[in-house]
Formats: C-alpha cells, sequence, structure tokens
C-alpha cells in the first residue's frame, strides 16, 4: 500500500531537503542545524498555524492524495456480446437500435417533486471560499446550460459584505445570495436545480426564511459534513477590519482580530490572513425531522441532506433519518475530497474513503429497503473525475444511487475557460491551446453547438461555463459509450452485475464479484450443455 508520508506536500507548498525520508514522520533522515528548508515542520517554525492549510488561499483548489488501499480502479465494467436493456417499448435489440448516441443518460431525484438532470452530475458545494465567489458566473452559468443541478454551499450570505440585518440579527438582504440564484436562473431550462446548503451558522442567521420567502429557492440542503474535513467551513480574509466585522457576526475569528496582540502583530505584518470558522453541527434525531418540517412550511418543495465522511454509525443515522423524514435527496461524500480551504492533514487523515463509504451505504439501502422503508434517492460524492467513476459509482449503488456529485472536475472547466478568454485577449495562449486556434469559436469544440441553440446569446456565456458544458458532453457521451457497452441503454438498466472486482479485497469490501466468479455459473452451463 503506497500512501503519502507527512511533512511535506505541494498543497502546503512544502518539500523535504534530503531524498531520504522516515516514513512515519516525513522527516529527512539526515536533519541538519543548518538546513534552509522548506519541509512543513520548518515552515511551521515561523508561520506556524499557517501551514495547516494548503495555499495560497483564494488562488488554489486542494485535493487530498493519500493512495488508499482500495478504491474505484479496483473495479472493471463488464461488457457484453448481446442482449439489450432499457430500450423504448416497442423497439426490438439489433444494431440498428443499440447506437450509443441514443444511451440515455438522463436521471432524476426527490421524494415527490423530482428534479430531472441531462446527465447524472452536479457540482459540490460552492460556498463561501473564494474561489467559488469569483468564479461564479462561470460555475453557474455552466450548470444551468448543461441541464444540471448547482450546489450553492454554506455560510455565503454570511460573509457577504452588505448584508442587512433586522434587530433580532436575521438577514433580510445577501445582494451576492441573490446574484448568484439569478445566474442560474438566467439560462435554466428546467433540468437541474440550484440548491441552498445550509449549516449551523445559516440557521442562526435565518438564511432559509430569506432565500425560500424571499427569492423562491425551492430545494434547500441541510449540511452534517463533508468528505474533505469533520469541521465546519472556513475561508481566510485578508484585513484586520473584515475579520472584526465576521467576528461581530458571530463567526469564529482566529486568530482573535480582538486580541491587542494579534492587532499589533498585524499592523508589524507578521500576521497577513485571519480564518473564518463555522461552529460544529450536533445532530439529533427529533430536531431533524423538525428541521425539514419547518423548511417544507415554508416553502420548499424539496429538501435535501448532505453527510461527510463519517463512521457507518453516523452513516445509518443519515439514511436512516432521512428515510423517516421522506428527505428528497442524500448526498454521501467520502474522503479524502478536495476543497478551497480545509487543514490539508484533515484531508489526509480522517474519514471513511468513498469506496468504502458507498459499500457501506449500499448495505444500509438494502436493509432499509428489506424493511419496506423509503429509500431516499442518494448520491456519491469524493474523487470522481471522469465517466468510468460515474459508471462503477452508478451500478455499484444501483438502484438507489442517481448521480455523482463532482467537486473539483467540475471547477476546472471554469477555470479553464475563464482563462482562455483572458490569454485570447491578451495574445499568449500557452502551447497547450494554442494549436487548436485564436478565437473562442476554433477553440471550444462546443461553441456552434451552443450557437445554434442560443443564437446570439451565446456571446454573452462566459467561456468558463462554455468549458463546463463542454467537460459535461464529453461526460455524456464518455457514459453513453460504456452504457452501449453493457448493452444498457439507459440509467434504470444499469446494476451492480455490470461490475467485476479485480481483487479480493475489494470484492469483500463491496459485495461485487471476484472477476474470476463473474457470470462463472453462466459460463459452466454452456459449456456443459
Amino acid at each position: 500500500m503506497n500512501l503519502q508520508r507527512p511533512n511535506s506536500n505541494e498543497a502546503t507548498e512544502t518539500s523535504n531537503r534530503s531524498r531520504s525520508v522516515v516514513p512515519c514522520s516525513g522527516i529527512c533522515t539526515r536533519c541538519s542545524d543548518d538546513c534552509k528548508g522548506n519541509c512543513e515542520v520548518f515552515k511551521s517554525s515561523f508561520r506556524g498555524r499557517e501551514v495547516i492549510y494548503p495555499g495560497p488561499f483564494g488562488h488554489i483548489t486542494a485535493g487530498g492524495d493519500k493512495d488508499y488501499p482500495v478504491d474505484y480502479s479496483h473495479l472493471n465494467i463488464c461488457g457484453y456480446a448481446f442482449g439489450l436493456n432499457g430500450l423504448p417499448e416497442g423497439l426490438e435489440a439489433g444494431p440498428d437500435t443499440a447506437t450509443f448516441p441514443t444511451v440515455d443518460t438522463m436521471t432524476e431525484f426527490g421524494y415527490e417533486n423530482k428534479v430531472k438532470m441531462k446527465v447524472p452530475v452536479f457540482t459540490g458545494a460552492l460556498g463561501s471560499t473564494e474561489v467559488a465567489r469569483a468564479n461564479w458566473e462561470h460555475f453557474a452559468v455552466g450548470a444551468a446550460i448543461s441541464g444540471i443541478s448547482l450546489v450553492c454551499g454554506e455560510n455565503v450570505c454570511g460573509i457577504d459584505p452588505a448584508l442587512e440585518r433586522d434587530a433580532n440579527g436575521k438577514v433580510t438582504k445577501a445582494p451576492d445570495m441573490e446574484r448568484r440564484l439569478n445566474l442560474y436562473r438566467q439560462y435554466h431550462e428546467g433540468f437541474g436545480d440550484i440548491l441552498v446548503q445550509m449549516n449551523v451558522e445559516d440557521t442562526r442567521l435565518g438564511v432559509a426564511d430569506y432565500v425560500i420567502g424571499k427569492l423562491g429557492v425551492e430545494t434547500v440542503e441541510l449540511k452534517w459534513g463533508q468528505g474533505a474535513k469533520c469541521i465546519g467551513g472556513e475561508i481566510k480574509v485578508n484585513t484586520i477590519e473584515r475579520a472584526l466585522s465576521l467576528q461581530d457576526r458571530g463567526y469564529i475569528v482566529t486568530p482573535d482580530p480582538s486580541n491587542p496582540a494579534i492587532q499589533e502583530s498585524y499592523k508589524a505584518g507578521a500576521i497577513k490572513q485571519f480564518e473564518r470558522h463555522s461552529r460544529l453541527g450536533f445532530v439529533d434525531e427529533e430536531d431533524f425531522y423538525n428541521t425539514v418540517q419547518r423548511l417544507r412550511d415554508m416553502g420548499a418543495k424539496r429538501v435535501t441532506l448532505k453527510t461527510g465522511a463519517y463512521p457507518m454509525r453516523e452513516l445509518a443515522m443519515a439514511m436512516k433519518w432521512a428515510s423517516n423524514a421522506k428527505i428528497d435527496f442524500l448526498t454521501i461524500d467520502g474522503a479524502p475530497g478536495g476543497t478551497g480551504m480545509s487543514p490539508w492533514r484533515m484531508m489526509e487523515e480522517w474519514g471513511v474513503p468513498t469506496f468504502y463509504l458507498q459499500s457501506m451505504a449500499y448495505e444500509l439501502a438494502c436493509e432499509l429497503d428489506k424493511q419496506g422503508a423509503y429509500v431516499p434517492d442518494l448520491a456519491i460524492a469524493g474523487g470522481f473525475s471522469e465517466e468510468a467513476g460515474i459508471y462503477k459509482g452508478l451500478a455499484m449503488g444501483a438502484p438507489y444511487f442517481k448521480a455523482v456529485c463532482m467537486g473539483r472536475a467540475l471547477m476546472i472547466p471554469g477555470f479553464v475557460g475563464k482563462n482562455i478568454d483572458k490569454w485570447i485577449k491578451e495574445g499568449d495562449l500557452p502551447k497547450s491551446v494554442a494549436p487548436y486556434g485564436t478565437t473562442k469559436e476554433e477553440i471550444f469544440v462546443t461553441y456552434e453547438t451552443l450557437r445554434e441553440k442560443w443564437g446570439d446569446e451565446v456571446e454573452k456565456f462566459p467561456l468558463g461555463a462554455i468549458g463546463i458544458y463542454s467537460y459535461v458532453d464529453r461526460l455524456k457521451v464518455g457514459l453513453q459509450q460504456l452504457m452501449a457497452g453493457s448493452r444498457c441503454m439507459n440509467l434504470e438498466s444499469i446494476t451492480r452485475n455490470e461490475l467485476m472486482a479485480l481483487t479480493e479485497e475489494s470484492s469483500k469490501i463491496s459485495g461485487i464479484p471476484y472477476i474470476m466468479d463473474a457470470y462463472r455459473d453462466e459460463a459452466m452451463k454452456i459449456i456443459r450443455a
């Protein structure tokens, strides 16, 4: 098992001087008195707590790189030489009906008020991090024109500099939340929805009342956690004035900007940033049911839940309570996660990895099903980036898992498109892009497809949105090819039989047949006939 060693990583902008390193500590075997750095111990000796986090904040996302013993690469997809499942009624299986472009990748989630999506993917929670705020136009328009859902994450109202509150401290106006909703809605065509997430701080601030009652939000997501960390949402701010403002709003801000010693350190230039933290949530069954009902009474058409990489006990609580409350959608987010700001060692060393977590969730879903209980529509998150992973996630969790939640993989196309726009204007296209042309029409393979549909309106699309549309289109086509190969013409026809485990360990964990046992009985019947 190749596990990443501690004490140095590109995420924390640190490295070992020596090529020989103690595996358990990550410290160089020969640590010299006069070393000039730059391992984490070295850097922490003068920058202290700053080294806990990947950086620079606001310019990067980070994903844990611990290599777990078993993951989705330990599964392979079955392909078949005959048969066809999921054809529209009235059609017969054959070469003319089994073409991969006709495969239907549409999915839906919800208890009664269903949400349809053109492709079974949606964004992770893009909340109060600077990366999400600065790139929201690209993410929102891209998700809308792609026909997928977008999750507006925690603390967006709480950190808005223009936030207005009433005498009780409840939000009455949050321009950035309005901007985020309007950008998605501007090009929304009835596929997907924008989910607004709520944590402890959002609840105290009255975000649900505001977004449902005044802004018409239809789907609210309660948040228990995420795969990247087991504490509340975090961001950094660059000025002490901003830090004091957030502290005044009730947030935990560290180091304490009201402390005279910290203020002097800030004046001296030693402290350059402050961290804003959310409080830890404490789940309670009765309170959970009451909260769900309160949101519905406010007018929410759908209430969803996102839970993190907790052990099986908390997972069972999430699934059982979601079942009892008839939750519309439950997203289960595995370790290590990717994020704009989480403690690096927490990303690396806490939580249940996605493969194991989904295996647990499938077992619990089956148990609920046996009881005759409602099994909420499920989504899996944590490390997915391409169509094979999507297929495996859906198949391993069939029939309960309806979609895959993707974090950084759906953010990157937004960054790329945004930067291509800048490079075109500056006449400085990198060699990775330049061979494809010098204009957006030449570079983006989907540009004219979008123009045919949207006409001149496409000129208003931010290029990051076109980047996301192009990437989602690639995921759709790749998924269609894999589904056609396994003779599944729609998502409902995908079963766990479409997978085989490459190792006995992955088979034991997931319950997927070991490759030497997959279809063995059928094979022997053929041979012995």
